[in-house]
């Protein structure tokens, strides 16, 4: 039933439905998978009202996992939401992007000599793993000497990815793959929109150069994800889960390529294109589904 019902969604834009509240159709679901980044906060401050209805729905008996393609850890994670004012009473668990790619680091996928790309503050990106039995030791390394590319975000995420051209043309020659630590391409930190790592990535890839991907919208996080929760309640299934979060490419996506049901905050990366305010407008949501070629199950201004 779920499998068809996915399938017929795939084929027709014009299904969403826009709705006010998280309240109108939370009773639907038993776990939430939520993105947080322009969901439940901009960077400096939380959206109160999205962490309300969080706490709400776990008052009623609902799971929530926040799904989050930061490049740390998810105790790095918690630290920073906790400074930033959400509440732990909102969610139950964290699955990051940092956390799956970290694995997949610490398993050799790009070699043990690493070329990093990102600010100090992603450092604890190579904090040696507590819970894995065997890993490899990882060295960073300049360019001309590694194995392999981490990339956790830009040096500067307001200058444009073109300024790793000539770096990425030599490690494409050498073969290098470029682990990407976060797939989103932008964010918008308060009025600031600022480049992420899935913007060098997809610039890598498109030179001809190898990039792997381990947060949304691709499979090992939400992996992740569903282990947290079974570790919560194994009984729950996916056509009980519903996905929340303002990236069309990254948070709808991967919700549908899982057959997950979705909430997309059109008052998040995509406010101007849809013209939301406290709701989307109608023509410019049709518009920016069929651009896009997406069909979440439901739409939503801002999470409340």
């Amino acid at each position: 039933m779920l499998k068809n019902k996915n399938k017929f969604r795939e084929a027709n834009y014009l299904m969403t439905k826009i709705i006010n509240s998280l309240s109108e159709i939370s009773n639907q679901y038993k776990a939430l998978f939520v993105d947080l980044w322009g969901c439940l906060h901009d960077g400096y401050k939380p959206f109160l009202e999205a962490v309300y209805a969080l706490q709400t729905y776990r008052a009623n008996g609902g799971l929530v996992i926040l799904v989050t393609n930061a490049p740390r850890h998810s105790s790095s994670v918690e630290q920073q939401i906790k400074k930033i004012g959400i509440e732990p009473s909102s969610w139950d668990a964290i699955a990051t992007s940092g956390d799956s790619a970290r694995h997949a680091m610490f398993s050799g996928v790009v070699g043990r000599k690493i070329y990093f790309i990102g600010q100090p503050h992603d450092m604890n990106f190579f904090d040696v793993p507590l819970s894995e039995e065997k890993f490899e030791n990882i060295t960073l390394v300049p360019l001309k000497e590694a194995d392999g590319i981490v990339c956790c975000g830009p040096f500067d995420p307001l200058i444009s990815p073109d300024k790793n051209l000539s770096d990425f043309e030599y490690a494409k020659d050498k073969g290098l793959k470029l682990l990407c630590a976060n797939p989103d391409i932008v964010v918008d930190r308060g009025d600031t929109r600022e480049w992420c790592a899935g913007a060098l990535a997809a610039q890598y890839t498109k030179m001809g150069g190898k990039s792997l991907y381990f947060g949304k919208p691709h499979k090992p996080i939400y992996n992740l994800a569903r282990l947290h929760l079974k570790n919560l309640d194994n009984s729950i299934l996916d056509d009980e889960i519903l996905c929340i979060g303002d990236g069309i490419s990254t948070d709808i996506k991967g919700a549908i390529d899982e057959k997950l049901d979705s909430l997309f905050i059109s008052g998040g990366l995509a406010a101007a294109e849809t013209g939301t305010n406290v709701k989307p407008d109608k023509e410019l949501l049709q518009k920016y589904l069929e651009v896009t070629k997406s069909n979440p199950t439901w739409v939503i201004g801002r999470l409340n």
